[in-house]
């Protein structure tokens, strides 16, 4: 049984609704499905398949879907690093995860997600099929948009961009933003063609790459979506923004050090297993590199939405793609890094 998070909306007249769900749903937000396994797989084949699948994108959970690709349930990769090689992926899997319906109304979406902070969130559609991801950063920057937009409201300023704004000013609104988008792609993408050699060389590197990601991602965040609420309320000033920053920085870091304990235990389990011949080499770069990444993460989370803000850009649509950018530079960047100079 797969937990689906239902909108309740006033009737809408049958025209209308198909115009809504092309500018205001979830379907809007979706980026392709990566990351898919059969259940009857076992961590050791998944482990070769997301090896491939890793060097054309970043993938934070494995999801698991059947033959008419229905979501089934997902695996965390930090189950898959305690488990033995020939487990089975359906004996690891949460069989009930939180998953978005495409049509689903934003503002719905971004009340269901309030509480979740997940880096990526699946969506499906009516038939309970994987159809696409959202990640975590993009539904909290449509959140912010719907907080400041209520408050123009209130004076008589409306949103930049409405259901009814023309297609001329929406493409102008929203392509540049999806070019630097591409470039900051490339950026992330080099830092793992760098440290190809390393990767062929140290495969159980690649099952923890998405643990990495997931975490400092998870980390940006909920710094980002702290930062944004408190420059929508007003509560963030020019006195008040370095605070912010060096509580985001520490927060990191002690999130980082306590995540980085467990997550180096379970490499130190799953190096041993797999025969490796320094297992607590493996822990420590696990451990170090979750701490520095997350302090990156925590304080890029603060500081992204401050800088544009100040350079005059929107925070709210602008912030999402240069976090996501930064949080998998220094994720990646970091630990391979460490484990290139260590192992």
């Amino acid at each position: 049984m797969i937990t689906l998070v239902l909108d309740e909306r006033d009737p809408i007249a049958p025209d209308t609704v198909s115009e809504r769900q092309a500018d205001d749903t979830v379907a809007c937000l979706m980026q392709p499905v990566v990351g898919t396994c059969s259940p009857r797989l076992t961590v050791q084949e998944a482990t070769e398949t997301l090896r491939e699948q890793m060097r054309n994108a970043f993938i934070t959970y494995l999801y698991i879907v059947d033959g008419q690709n229905r979501l089934l349930g997902l695996v965390v990769m930090r189950e898959m690093l305690l488990a033995t090689p020939d487990t089975l992926l359906e004996e690891i899997m949460i069989a009930d995860p939180f998953a978005l319906r495409e049509d689903m109304l934003l503002d719905d979406a971004l009340k269901a997600a309030l509480h979740k902070h997940f880096p990526v969130y699946p969506v499906v559609d009516d038939h309970y099929r994987l159809v696409g991801l959202v990640r975590g950063p993009e539904l909290f920057a449509n959140r912010a948009i719907e907080l400041s937009a209520q408050a123009g409201e209130m004076v008589g300023v409306e949103k930049e961009e409405r259901l009814f704004t023309p297609l001329s000013t929406s493409l102008k609104l929203r392509h540049p933003w999806l070019q630097v988008n591409l470039l900051t792609a490339f950026v992330a993408a080099a830092v793992v063609g760098v440290f190809e050699d390393t990767l062929s060389r140290l495969v159980i590197l690649a099952v923890f790459l998405p643990v990495m990601a997931g975490q400092t991602g998870n980390t940006g965040c909920q710094a980002l979506a702290v930062a944004l609420r408190g420059m929508t309320l007003g509560e963030v000033k020019a006195e008040s923004a370095g605070h912010l920053v060096r509580k985001e920085g520490v927060l990191g870091f002690a999130n980082g050090l306590l995540v980085g304990l467990t997550a180096g235990a379970g490499m130190y389990a799953y190096a041993l297993l797999q025969g490796e011949a320094d297992p607590v080499r493996f822990g420590l770069v696990v451990l170090v590199s979750m701490v520095l990444a997350c302090t990156i993460s925590g304080i890029a989370g603060a500081l992204i939405p401050l800088t544009l803000k100040r350079l005059g850009a929107d925070p709210a649509t602008a912030s999402s793609i240069f976090l996501t950018t930064m949080s998998d530079v220094a994720s990646m960047g970091v630990f391979l890094g460490l484990a290139t100079l260590l192992l």
